[in-house]
């Protein structure tokens, strides 16, 4: 685990993160790897490629789950939670981009709970900012990164899948 200061360098933190998770569990029974829209979906696609569990993968919109919602609203892009697989006895990747309150990944593992009961999950994150509104903490987490309040880490990927992290003022 590092902690950085920006620029932060997104590929090499995910092949931290990548790194971390092929040594941690090639010896899982019934893997699978679930991300969280958006940024964690597009890492998720990565890993999955990266671990041989393309036919493992699966996607989640938390949109609908969050405790947050009648104050947040609908969030104008949502996606479909997308999961081919059974999540009965699987041991589950969560995977994020940015860990912050902890309230998505509560949200995500209801979403998970809905669709069977996995024997396990883990949560890998790209990156964790601090400031855990619930207590989630990451199993697998490349960069722990320290920011003010009004700050926000912003995972982008390009068009040709290339991934790139700034810190921007959030306006939320």
């Amino acid at each position: 685990m590092l902690t950085s200061p920006e620029p932060f360098d997104a590929e090499a933190l995910y092949q931290v993160l990548l790194e971390q998770l092929r040594c941690a569990l090639a010896d899982a029974p019934d893997l699978a790897i679930v991300g969280i829209h958006s940024g964690g979906a597009w890492l998720a696609e990565r890993l999955a490629l990266d671990l041989g569990l393309r036919g493992r993968l699966g996607f989640i919109d938390v949109s609908f789950y969050r405790d947050d919602y009648a104050k947040k609203g609908l969030h104008p892009d949502v996606k479909p939670t997308q999961i081919g697989f059974d999540v009965d006895r699987a041991t589950i990747v969560l995977v994020d981009d940015v860990l912050y309150t902890g309230r998505t990944t509560r949200a995500a593992i209801n979403v998970l709970f809905d669709y069977g009961r996995p024997a396990r999950i883990v949560l890998a994150a790209l990156a964790d900012r601090g400031g855990r509104e619930l207590p989630v903490a990451p199993d697998f987490v490349a960069v722990h990164v320290s920011l003010a309040a009004h700050q926000a880490l912003v995972l982008r990927r390009g068009a040709d899948g290339t991934l790139s992290l700034t810190t921007e003022d959030d306006h939320a």
